[in-house]
């Protein structure tokens, strides 16, 4: 079942999902706090930290101060306090200041608690509101809750928007932080790139049949083992109905030169994160390949993607900024 859970279900009646009046279902509590539904029934099974109210003996409806002692929970559990000591201490800490009951179907806007820890967060600065949820499930190592938060986003608002204003505002937030915290959280980085990247080939339809002459090859350059901003590019590609090739991390000269040649595709993305696997002399050589018959030959168009392009002009090979602009170059290549 998706993030937007069926809160019905839980006890039966409830108006087949429409929440009732007097504070928050469990599945409107899981998604404000970015959890899994199941997650919030073991913390209130297993750690009493249910709420006090029921209705018909069964419904559970979380107050204010229910879901700030949750929102204590996720907070301690992400500095590395294991769920049953952080139940402890949420448990036994002073009641948060109380905050109006929220209306039925609203989630409650409130800022989170003091931290367990200092710099224990994510810097997020002005995000979407799932980038909050997601980052805090990924700093739990949350597995489940990071593939529903995933999984929603692209839904409800589309892959290229998912990655650019989701995915990656929060992938470069963690990148901050094993930075800033002497190699701490690397393992952070890793579980929520693994997630996202599953989760873009998740959301990827079947790949379309090649056309010929019609095709993309997308790789990184010799060196380069950054592929998760590849994997955005092939995954909305193939959503829109384009042929693509997606040859990963790392490829060698050879290797690289040797597609091209045998699949002849209307355009090449070479990916370079930094200025050291950027390639000039190798992007120049795969933009001057020919194939076709004489008098009709055609050329692949080149574009260089990633930061380690910037401050390189390369004439005649566009270097777009972002996954919408680069998926919409690689359309005007292919449709020419």
């Amino acid at each position: 079942m998706g993030m937007r859970e069926r809160d019905g279900a839980e006890g039966g009646g409830g108006g087949g999902g429409v929440p009732l009046s007097g504070g928050l279902t469990t599945g409107e509590v899981a998604r404000h706090l970015g959890v899994a539904p199941t997650t919030v029934r073991t913390w209130d099974r297993r750690y009493g930290l249910g709420p006090a109210d029921h209705i018909g003996g069964r419904h559970r409806r979380w107050a204010a101060e229910d879901v700030a002692r949750l929102e204590r929970m996720c907070v301690l559990t992400a500095t590395g306090l294991s769920p049953s000591e952080a139940a402890r201490v949420a448990l036994h800490d002073a009641p948060p200041e109380a905050a109006p009951v929220p209306q039925a179907g609203q989630v409650p806007r409130r800022p989170l608690p003091a931290r367990g820890r200092a710099g224990s967060g994510l810097r997020l600065g002005d995000v979407r509101h799932e980038c909050k949820g997601l980052s805090r499930a990924a700093l739990r190592l949350d597995a489940a809750a990071v593939d529903e938060l995933l999984d929603a986003a692209i839904a409800e608002h589309g892959l290229v928007t998912a990655w650019t204003e989701v995915m990656m505002p929060t992938l470069q937030a963690v990148g901050r932080k094993w930075q800033t915290s002497g190699e701490r959280y690397v393992e952070v980085e890793h579980f929520l790139s693994w997630h996202v990247s599953g989760a873009l080939r998740r959301s990827t339809p079947p790949a379309v049949a090649d056309r010929p002459g019609a095709g993309t090859v997308l790789a990184c350059l010799p060196g380069e083992s950054h592929t998760l901003p590849l994997e955005a590019l092939a995954s909305a590609l193939t959503e829109r109905g384009m042929p693509v090739r997606m040859l990963g991390g790392a490829l060698p000269v050879e290797s690289l030169i040797a597609a091209v040649r045998r699949t002849g595709p209307a355009a090449v993305g070479l990916w370079a994160q930094s200025r050291t696997t950027a390639s000039p002399p190798l992007a120049r050589h795969v933009a001057a390949m020919e194939r076709g018959v004489r008098g009709a030959r055609r050329k692949p168009v080149v574009l260089t993607l990633g930061p380690g392009w910037a401050g390189q002009a390369m004439a005649g090979m566009p270097r777009p900024l972002g996954l919408a602009e680069a998926v919409a170059a690689l359309e005007s290549a292919v449709m020419k």
